[in-house]
């Protein structure tokens, strides 16, 4: 029997990326996105159907699972992957924002783990895989809102692995640092529609660029590469809790072991030559 998956978010980026990792080892895939339009070609793929998905609106969510498991009787594995990167000082970035960023990256994914948890309990197996990011287990200034939202991924995912264990359902988080991909694009409009105080200018002057930070740049990482690890967690019979992607987020995974002092002192050295 094939295996099936949901996806997330596959307009561009890890998502198209993954949908494709899939198609390639024959699973069925039922590739998502808010607009249908962003993902014909994917449609046009042996094994993959299509359906129109907000992650923010709970009957689309419900409607998705509903014709997956009439169409196919089971959902083997949940990637949730859809998301976005709400950069700026904390201060600068409206209480809308943030809202938006949570409903979206934290609340999406929640309302899609609950919505196929039962069927994956019922069959006593399944794999939901959480894209989350390296600013998910270490912070940077700049990044409070969008790490918060990472940060929150993966308590939820880390309690979630041990709810769920006893009903043979793994829970697997996939950790990239900078990735090739529009998500850069989104970060650069993000950051042009703050309201600035007018308070963190030498942080706008390291962040505004984000080529420097290693969008497309040194350390940048393939969404192919990111895929890789989705399916591998996706198709693993004991997959890792974790799986870090590129050596940046590699790096980040070691930062989170240095003391408070430390790593505060390597921002301030930043801020000065900045």
């Amino acid at each position: 029997m094939e295996r099936t998956v949901l996806i997330t978010g596959c307009s561009s980026g890890i998502g198209r990326a993954s949908a494709e990792a899939f198609l390639d080892e024959e699973w069925t895939v039922y590739a998502t996105a808010r607009n249908t339009a962003d993902i014909e070609t994917l449609g046009e793929r042996e094994g993959c159907r299509i359906a129109t998905l907000d992650v923010t609106d709970g009957d689309d969510v419900e409607r998705v699972v509903d014709r997956m498991l009439d169409e196919e009787g089971r959902i083997d594995c949940l990637v949730n992957n859809a998301g976005y990167g709400q950069l700026g000082p904390v201060e600068d970035v409206s209480s809308d924002a943030v809202r938006e960023q949570f409903d979206v990256n934290v609340f999406g994914p929640h309302r899609l783990i609950k919505a196929v948890l039962p069927a994956m309990r019922r069959r006593e197996d399944g794999t939901i895989v959480n894209v989350s990011s390296v600013l998910g287990r270490i912070a940077v200034p700049g990044t409070g809102v969008y790490s918060g939202s990472k940060f929150a991924m993966e308590g939820m995912s880390d309690a979630l692995r041990n709810e769920v264990r006893e009903y043979g359902i793994d829970v697997a988080l996939i950790e990239p640092g900078p990735v090739d991909s529009m998500f850069e694009d989104r970060v650069e409009s993000e950051l042009g529609g703050l309201d600035r105080s007018g308070a963190y200018e030498s942080f706008y002057s390291l962040y505004e660029d984000y080529d420097a930070v290693g969008g497309g740049g040194v350390g940048a990482i393939a969404p192919e590469e990111v895929a890789a690890d989705v399916v591998n967690a996706a198709s693993s019979t004991e997959p890792a809790a974790r799986y870090p992607v590129g050596p940046i987020a590699k790096a980040g995974e070691l930062g989170r072991y240095l003391p408070t002092w430390l790593a505060d002192g390597v921002w301030s050295l930043a801020k000065k030559l900045g």
